[in-house]
């Protein structure tokens, strides 16, 4: 027998927990057909839903009246029976997955230090439902990096989620399809993130909304940019407010602009690419990178390509990390028709290029002065994903 939390739903009044048998679990090609069950009472029998304990099966839609225990849990009359229930009702039990879509995502955009974020079209795909005991399986892109114990991030997100609730994370069946690169700055961590804030969401019942997904993802991860993308979708600009929460704004980027994405074939962990910045920046500085964040929002959405590329220059990041991103310098400074400019996607090493509709050549480009560095490099993504995370 296992013991199954359940929320305060209609239905099911003030009871909080249910005794399921065992065979509840059991895959649904194992169940027996639905006519070698218990006897099912007939429309007219007198046998109350209550005797259900006692042998006798529920008819489907009926009322289920549980005795509540010294400490108030909801139990079957005798904890040693296994209630039974309709097959049918089984079949949709083991059936009920939810499948989560969470895009990548790019930070910083050049100028906008943890303020910008851009969601891109390659995601993370997470099917779940509740399960007797936690299992976890992966696939897809670097999924040999991905945990399927219980230090995997989405679940250790949505333990987190719960402790701050002040509930308790029942066991998921959880499978990942995973197309975002890791350690590569496209937000695999944020989406990860995001995804174990909303599954922890559903599978406790708090039905919370993107506002309140956005801040406990910001809360968790650090800072907004990545997270706010993976919530919101296309581009957005996002700040943490003296009281810790998290607000973002979605912007459409010009139609006759585009975003590509190369991924050079290295890892570059965020702690490392983080550690080289300095501890403060000049007033100049600082100044610099306030006129240009203001600049590229404007020019994006407006569709002012004169502002490029200065919209795109940058004086708090991208040059303290030079060193680590072999070719970085001089993708940062090229320049060719249909060309806006480049940046760093996040702590990198991904490179985002931002090209006129129709002048996707330019990537081939950044990958020339890759390969002249001596890596190789792909064209990973071509789109900004419009819409942030996608539950069904």
């Amino acid at each position: 027998m296992f013991l199954v939390s359940l929320n305060r739903r209609k239905g099911f009044g003030a009871y909080d927990e249910i005794c399921v048998p065992e065979w509840v679990f059991m895959p649904a090609s194992e169940l027996p057909e639905s006519g070698t069950g218990p006897e099912r009472p007939s429309p007219r029998s007198k046998t109350r839903p209550s005797q259900a304990a006692t042998g006798s099966a529920v008819s489907p839609g009926a009322p289920v009246k549980f005795q509540r225990s010294a400490k108030g849990a909801a139990r079957t009359s005798k904890p040693n029976q296994e209630p039974t229930a309709p097959h049918s009702v089984l079949r949709e039990f083991r059936k009920s997955w939810k499948t989560l879509r969470v895009p990548a995502s790019s930070a910083n955009l050049g100028p906008g230090f943890d303020a910008l974020g851009l969601a891109l079209d390659i995601y993370l795909e997470c099917r779940f439902r509740p399960a007797a005991s936690l299992q976890i399986r992966s696939s897809g892109r670097d999924s040999a990096l991905i945990s399927t114990e219980d230090d995997n991030l989405i679940w250790q997100t949505a333990l987190r989620v719960a402790a701050r609730a002040g509930r308790t994370m029942q066991p998921i069946e959880l499978e990942i399809s995973n197309d975002i690169p890791l350690g590569k700055g496209l937000g695999s961590s944020a989406a990860a993130l995001t995804a174990g804030v909303v599954i922890a969401s559903v599978v406790l019942d708090l039905a919370w909304d993107a506002e309140r997904v956005l801040h406990e993802a910001a809360y968790i991860e650090g800072h907004p940019d990545n997270v706010a993308a993976c919530v919101l979708g296309s581009m957005v600009a996002c700040a943490v407010d003296s009281q810790g929460i998290a607000h973002a704004v979605r912007l459409e980027i010009h139609p006759g602009y585009c975003v590509a994405v190369v991924v050079p074939d290295f890892v570059l962990p965020t702690a490392e690419s983080r550690r080289v910045l300095p501890e403060s920046y000049s007033r100049e500085d600082t100044i610099f990178n306030v006129q240009r964040c203001g600049l590229l929002i404007a020019a994006l959405t407006m569709g002012v390509a004169d502002a490029f590329p200065a919209a795109l220059e940058d004086r708090l990041h991208q040059p303290y990390r030079y060193a680590l991103v072999p070719g970085l310098e001089e993708i940062c400074g090229l320049r060719m028709p249909g060309l806006l400019g480049c940046a760093l996607s996040g702590a990198g090493p991904s490179i985002l290029v931002f090209h006129e509709r129709g002048s996707e050549h330019v990537c081939g480009r950044v990958r020339e002065i890759f390969q002249a560095h001596g890596k190789a490099s792909e064209v990973a993504c071509c789109r900004v994903a419009s819409k942030g995370y996608q539950l069904s």
